[in-house]
């Protein structure tokens, strides 16, 4: 009887794990043809796959059932998916990149100058301009193109193929979607806004692993990954967090944290958020651009909900980890 309890409980879990399994389909949106060796994965971990000749995938969710799964594809806008069925196969269809007619592409010899003027422009506000931006390159910067319309403040950039960047400082490779970029040269403010898959440095001898780890820490200490993961665990002061509102006052975790399941919490305020950490200053800004702003436990959160301003916001691609990334002591 007792072994035939325990197969019971085996059985159980594997289907249990089993129905983690989300399948689905990938198609063109216009001509409905499918769309072989798209990537589908978790935006900003190493965990992801590819469709096969069919348009057809499988991926295992259960590591990541708070975070919207991801599909990209070269020539086709990304699109995120939240609450997925494990019951029936998904079908998925992808809108083709199209761009205006009217707009002049810079990209041939007698815009080189303003190419380059361009180019760096980019760089500083795509990888960002910390130590570790420098140690940043992005290999097939060809396929970058900036294009421009009746509004002359405006650079807009797209990418014809996602974008490789190799960050020697921190050990990854990154392959980066970009869907839009703007930068508005009279503000000198930016926007852009796409999707990440890390790799790590395989080559890498004891070391280097070791120069990559310390260098790893240092970005994510005081980072928006270390922030979030302290707010799950309610654990913002012990890591070296201090909320405060507009008035200076110190905001607690029962004040900004709301959750409605076991698994999902939300991140929810009326008015501006300060953080500070005690290493690094000066202080940084929430501005909530939604209502509530959900977060997971390996430091994900809702990134189209947030405008960070201050020192969070100077963490671009240069800086970034993936959600898998774990401090070694």
């Amino acid at each position: 009887m007792k072994k035939i309890l325990l197969l019971f409980i085996f059985v159980n879990l594997y289907l249990v794990a089993y129905n983690q399994i989300v399948k689905g389909t990938i198609y063109d949106k216009n001509t409905k043809s499918v769309i072989y060796s798209a990537s589908i994965y978790f935006n900003g971990t190493s965990a992801g796959t590819l469709s096969d000749l069919n348009g057809s995938f499988q991926i295992d969710i259960s590591k990541y059932r708070s975070m919207p799964l991801t599909i990209s594809a070269i020539g086709y806008y990304s699109v995120a998916l939240n609450n997925l069925s494990v019951e029936k196969p998904l079908k998925i269809y992808l809108d083709p990149k199209t761009f205006e007619l009217n707009e002049v592409v810079v990209k041939d010899k007698s815009h080189a100058r303003e190419r380059r003027e361009n180019l760096t422009i980019f760089r500083n506000e795509f990888l960002g301009t910390t130590g570790n931006s420098f140690s940043c390159t992005i290999s097939n910067e060809d396929d970058i193109r900036f294009i421009y319309g009746s509004d002359e403040d405006t650079i807009k950039a797209y990418a014809i193929k996602p974008i490789i960047i190799d960050n020697k400082a921190l050990g990854y490779k990154i392959t980066y979607y970009l869907d839009k970029f703007e930068y508005y040269k009279q503000s000198t403010s930016f926007f852009f806004k796409g999707n990440i898959i890390f790799s790590k440095d395989s080559t890498a001898d004891e070391t280097k692993e070791k120069l990559y780890e310390r260098k790893r820490k240092n970005a994510y200490i005081g980072s928006r990954m270390h922030f979030f993961r302290a707010l799950w665990n309610n654990d913002l002061n012990t890591a070296g967090f201090i909320v405060k509102n507009s008035a200076s006052e110190i905001v607690g975790y029962k004040q900004i944290v709301f959750q409605r399941d076991n698994r999902t919490k939300y991140l929810k305020y009326h008015g501006g958020l300060g953080i500070s950490y005690y290493t690094k200053q000066p202080t940084s800004f929430i501005v909530f651009l939604k209502d509530d702003i959900v977060f997971d436990a390996n430091g994900y959160f809702e990134a189209t909900g947030i405008s960070w301003e201050g020192e969070m916001a100077r963490q671009r691609i240069a800086d970034l980890l993936p959600f898998e990334y774990s401090p070694k002591e």
